[in-house]
């Protein structure tokens, strides 16, 4: 695919950045405009490699050398036409997938990996650039009515998929806008909530009913919601936090992460803050949690000019490398640096936190730690005497990751079922009341953006099967792996 040669004569190149002195002055994206011409380039250096890994690394199977092969050849809209076939929202994934494809690349064997992620956000830009993207909408109806509870990723695709076949789909929000975590948990600075609102726009367009300001199970009933619908799909998400019952949790200044990037994104946007305001400016700043909620604390703490952000992780730092503990094409536990690490953070790993101390008012004066060694197996571990200290802090962001989706209230009417990690138990997204599917982080459990856009294609297509008796819904490619990246 591409050029023959190109892997040969082409190195990995991404596109400069905008300049850390600039950009932690505000929160527009990162990176700028895409770079076409390197785009081509870097679609060149897609191998003919016989098996495509790629393919089975996205857990869309997107079909990755045909799509770089039409880049090369500077077909845009076929490229668009491959891409937009397995991915309703490239311009999300292209920003924020830690794209696993790029760690099963053949190429990445011996040599850095193709940039896919890059050339996806290229394709999709194009497409809307040239016009290639008008709304999709459906040629008859069937009259079949879905509601879709939760309008994160997940929610999104399954309501594309659906309306694409023409059934009347209704999405309900609980927030005051369409998004979850796209619009209130990741940053601007990674995603633009213009990209976001160019797509429900179309969305919109193409006939998908969205109300806002809907707490599904209070303000609509499980009753009246079972009895409207024809069916109805849970894309509610992990909601429920995992906290840090130590010493001192109760001191003030202590909060978890969502909360403070939701008020964050909310400022940006221009809203309210209808809660005690969360702040980091003058702070020194502890984010308790190495995965990418913690990294966006980071850049949201610089942001808003906090003197100091300490990041810490219970894990032992991962190397730099990929090693034999995650060989070729499985996902490789190395060490990431975020854009937002390069901004400004101090890094420790292989920290046990002991309790929090108080500045004798109520408020949190510093984190008590202490430096552990994992024994052998990684299933526990041994403080180091004599590591115990205290690190200074008034600020302090639990991005520990998620328990479960909310049972109380709509889930327990609707009496669905539990798996034993307290996620909806489901056989192929359909839970335990037939009329009910579950797709995303309430069904899988917390993951990534690219697993919700997947799930909520295949419970599209169980749920397009239940009411239809068959599907016209693509179906994605069987075998694909399953060893993607946790996200926290």
């Amino acid at each position: 695919m591409g050029k023959i040669s190109g892997f040969l004569e082409v190195n990995r190149q991404l596109p400069s950045k905008r300049e850390v002195r600039e950009r932690i002055k505000d929160y527009f994206e990162v990176e700028g405009s895409v770079d076409a011409a390197l785009t081509l380039k870097q679609a060149s250096r897609c191998m003919d490699c016989g098996i495509p890994f790629c393919h089975h690394g996205c857990p869309l199977g997107n079909i990755i050398p045909e799509f770089n092969d039409a880049v090369y050849q500077q077909n845009w809209k076929l490229a668009y036409e491959i891409l937009s076939h397995t991915n309703n929202f490239p311009e999300f994934t292209g920003r924020i997938c830690p794209a696993p494809c790029e760690a099963s690349c053949v190429l990445g064997i011996n040599k850095p990996a193709v940039t896919i992620e890059y050339i996806e956000k290229t394709i999709i830009e194009k497409a809307f650039e040239e016009g290639y993207i008008s709304p999709n909408i459906p040629a008859h109806r069937t009259g079949k009515k879905i509601a879709i509870i939760g309008s994160g990723p997940a929610g999104l695709a399954a309501a594309a998929q659906l309306n694409s076949v023409g059934h009347d789909v209704t999405v309900f929000e609980k927030a005051d806008e369409i998004g979850g975590l796209l619009r209130y948990g990741i940053p601007d600075f990674k995603l633009s909530k213009k990209i976001l609102d160019r797509r429900i726009g179309l969305m919109a367009e193409e006939g998908i009913k969205f109300m806002t300001n809907t707490n599904v199970g209070a303000d609509l009933s499980a009753e009246t919601l079972t009895e409207t619908f024809d069916a109805v799909l849970l894309c509610c998400g992990s909601s429920v936090p995992r906290d840090l019952p130590i010493e001192g949790r109760s001191l003030n200044g202590i909060h978890f992460a969502m909360n403070f990037l939701t008020q964050q994104n909310r400022r940006v946007s221009g809203k309210e803050i209808h809660e005690k305001e969360i702040w980091a400016t003058d702070k020194n700043v502890i984010v308790i949690g190495g995965g990418d909620t913690g990294s966006d604390c980071v850049g949201t703490s610089n942001r808003q000019g906090a003197s100091s952000v300490t990041q810490i992780e219970i894990l032992s730092k991962p190397p730099k490398e990929r090693n034999e503990n995650t060989p070729w094409p499985n996902w490789p536990m190395i060490l990431r640096t975020s854009t937002s690490h390069e901004e400004g953070c101090e890094r420790h790993w292989s920290i046990v936190t002991k309790a929090f101390t108080s500045d004798g008012k109520g408020n949190v004066k510093s984190l008590r730690v202490a430096e552990i060694e994992w024994e052998t197996n990684k299933a526990s571990f041994k403080e180091i005497s004599g590591s115990e200290r205290d690190i200074p802090c008034e600020l302090v962001l639990l991005a520990l990751g998620f328990l479960s989706p909310q049972h109380q209230g709509l889930l327990n009417n609707l009496k669905v079922a539990y798996d034993d990690r307290g996620n909806i138990k489901c056989n192929r997204h359909q839970t335990s009341n037939e009329k009910i599917f579950a797709a995303g982080d309430a069904r899988r459990g917390q993951s990534l953006v690219v697993w919700a856009i997947s799930e909520g294609r295949e419970a599209a297509r169980a749920i397009d099967d239940y009411l239809m008796g068959s599907s016209l819904l693509a179906e994605k490619e069987k075998g694909a792996l399953t060893l993607s990246p946790p996200i926290i």
